[in-house]
């Protein structure tokens, strides 16, 4: 089998039905067209008896998925935003289906797993992390707001753990992903291509029975004690200054990059993650986030951060408000607000 979007080759081996992310000199980032792809061959294989488990793998050396193609979002929000609004809500529609999916989804999350890779992948039911994961939700950096369902997970995450990750953007490590509740399984790197020919071969349960080990210790679940002592502040201003004044020096570390963020999107996101965690399923958090990143596109920041990071690549954001003291509340409740269309997922009716 061929697939018609050769950035995602699509095959089915053993009853087990293949998808491989193939944009490997892009670290595999998510195209509008490669999700499509992927979900018009999940919603087939959902209904066919030959299909028993679906793997998810990324071509190339260094990841899975480095995210979304923000270059693409960046000149669909300098025009109308009309792509973008409308390659996330496939996106987001994608990453509810494999939150739901009711076979086996096998997520190989080797390498860099970064925004949109953590959407594809770390909703699945058999999410797999490696020696080499190097996971991140790190769109403050760029002026934008996790999504992809990452503040559902960030806000479930132990303690405080989640707003560190979502308010630093800080990549964090396999064993890490699994204390946080994006991961399951840790198999070792070298041992990956084993472990993927043996799901082929003998089914997932075997696979993971022969392959899975215990993971190392969590770096971020030893710094409980000061992400939970510093992460309590009612602001991100509150939250800085408590990082600053703590005697760790990864907490200083900590306050040092959140500052080079964006201010309104550290607001967002502090707000975005606090209520997802009073959101009932992974598609009212997806609904959230739609409403936030099509008012995203509307920022100055989300086209100067990606102008400063990937574009122009100078590194030096000119963020607008330039601090959080100038970020108001309704700053950050006009993300929150009504678009049309709402995001709605399949059987729903607007």
């Amino acid at each position: 089998m061929t697939a018609k979007n050769e950035d995602v080759l699509v095959n089915v081996e053993g009853g087990v039905g293949l998808l491989t992310l193939n944009r490997p000199k892009a670290i595999n980032s998510l195209t509008h067209g490669m999700v499509t792809t992927m979900a018009e061959r999940l919603a087939a294989w959902e209904n066919d008896d030959s299909v028993r488990a679906v793997l998810l793998t990324g071509a190339g050396e260094r990841g899975l998925c480095a995210g979304g193609d923000v270059v693409a979002i960046y000149h669909s929000a300098k025009a109308d935003g009309a792509e973008a609004r409308r390659f996330w809500f496939d996106e987001y529609r994608l990453n509810a289906h494999i939150g739901r999916y009711p076979k086996p989804y096998v997520s190989i999350m080797d390498g860099i797993v970064m925004g949109g890779g953590v959407g594809v992948g770390a909703h699945g039911n058999v999410r797999v992390v490696t020696d080499t994961t190097k996971m991140a939700m790190p769109e403050v950096g760029i002026g934008f707001i996790p999504d992809v369902g990452g503040t559902y997970l960030l806000s479930r995450a132990p303690g405080k753990l989640g707003l560190h990750a979502a308010l630093t953007g800080a990549p964090f490590s396999g064993a890490d992903a699994i204390v946080m509740g994006f991961a399951d399984h840790y198999v070792p790197h070298d041992k990956i291509d084993e472990f993927t020919r043996a799901v082929i071969a003998d089914g997932v349960d075997a696979a993971l029975a022969a392959h899975a080990q215990e993971p190392p210790a969590s770096p971020l679940a030893e710094q409980r004690s000061w992400i939970d002592e510093c992460y309590t502040g009612d602001t991100v201003a509150d939250i800085i200054a408590a990082l600053r004044a703590h005697d760790a020096p990864a907490a200083g570390e900590a306050a040092d990059l959140i500052a080079t963020r964006s201010p309104i999107a550290l607001s967002v996101t502090l707000e975005s993650v606090r209520r997802a965690a009073k959101l009932q399923s992974l598609e009212d958090t997806l609904r959230q986030e739609y409403r936030v990143s099509c008012a995203s596109l509307k920022s100055h920041d989300l086209v100067e951060g990606i102008r400063a990071q990937l574009v122009d690549k100078d590194r030096n954001p000119k963020w607008r408000p330039a601090t959080l003291a100038e970020v108001t509340e309704a700053d950050v409740e006009a993300y929150f607000a009504p678009v049309d269309p709402e995001l709605t997922f399949e059987g729903e009716t607007q």
